[in-house]
């Protein structure tokens, strides 16, 4: 159980730690050597200038310069994205406060992973459809199984459901026919917030799954625009507010959710050869309850919960019967 936790080791920061020095690096990498011959290199960035898919650009520029494959380096736009979303200086404090309230948190959090098998997710994808959403991706399936199961734990520790709320992270790049964005670096992902209250709408699949896809529906080519215009942060500031008055409920549980699917870090050949392993985080700092999907021999889901709630996921006969538990370090 403690493998993941020494990641750790390899790393020049705590993960998904919320920063004390505004004027730290936004980006350290760490190499490790071993005895062995290995080579172990751990990259820490801030989400202030990066995302996913900016990774999977510095990755690839970084490992072609390794090679000497100058001219096929396919170099990132830096400016493109802050052109079109310009940032918004200062951002007003009760937007900062509610941010730093969604993703930081009091408590003991780790991190364990878990693995869908290819029948487990066509049966789950089965499972998720209903009258409106008849064919559920395999991405919003897991992720509302997930949400379904982890609202089932807290019942186990507190005795009764509570309203809860996940926050999607949606690549931006991909919506609003934005191509000029393809290519570009920054954090250029937005919320996707859909919030269950099981005294009024269950904890159905297909339910969570309909709550899940119309909040993703909502950031569509339209609403693009609009944060495009020259009235661009009053857009961002309604679905802000709208997160403010979801946060208004009694201590809500959150739940994050995001897809590292499709990412191919693991295809990355620095000059030595691709990995032999990969790994997303080790013991994170004070961050709440956080899902990375990964692809691998089925879909591998990093998740992260307070360690009382992750106790109880682990005892759920539900959940087992689709998750296998996956204690080592490697995601290949």
């Amino acid at each position: 159980h403690h493998q993941i936790e020494t990641l750790n080791n390899l790393l020049p920061c705590t993960p998904l730690s919320k920063e004390s020095n505004h004027q730290g690096p936004l980006l350290v990498c760490q190499v490790t050597m071993f005895a062995c011959g290995g080579i172990a290199l751990g990259i820490c960035a801030s989400h202030k200038i990066t995302d996913s898919e900016t990774a999977v650009i510095l990755g690839f520029v970084w490992s072609t310069i390794c090679q000497g494959y100058h001219p096929e380096i396919r170099f990132p736009a830096l400016s493109k994205a802050s052109l079109i979303f310009p940032p918004k200086n200062p951002m007003p404090k009760n937007y900062v406060s509610m941010m730093e309230n969604l993703w930081f948190t009091k408590g003991n959090f780790i991190t364990r992973k878990f693995v869908f098998n290819e029948e487990a997710i066509a049966i789950l994808k089965d499972m998720a459809k209903g009258e409106v959403v008849t064919t559920p991706t395999r991405t919003v399936a897991i992720w509302s199984f997930i949400w379904k199961c982890s609202m089932a734990a807290c019942r186990a520790i507190q005795g009764t459901l509570k309203p809860s709320i996940v926050v999607q992270a949606v690549n931006m790049r991909s919506k609003g026919k934005l191509t000029t964005l393809d290519g570009s670096i920054g954090s250029v992902f937005w919320l996707a917030s859909a919030l269950s209250n099981p005294a009024e709408t269950g904890t159905e699949l297909s339910t969570l799954v309909e709550l899940m896809c119309q909040s993703i529906a909502v950031i569509d080519d339209e609403y693009m625009r609009s944060i495009q215009s020259e009235q661009g942060f009053e857009a961002i500031a309604e679905h802000l507010n709208q997160l403010e008055l979801l946060f208004s409920f009694e201590k809500p549980d959150i739940f994050v959710f995001t897809s590292w699917l499709n990412i191919d870090f693991h295809k990355l050949d620095f000059g030595r050869g691709q990995p032999c392993s990969w790994a997303i985080l080790g013991k994170t700092g004070q961050f709440g309850n956080l899902t990375i999907l990964v692809e691998t021999k089925g879909i591998e889901a990093w998740i992260t919960l307070d360690e009382t709630r992750m106790s109880a996921l682990q005892k759920d006969h539900e959940f087992l019967n689709f998750a296998s538990p996956n204690l080592q370090i490697s995601s290949l």
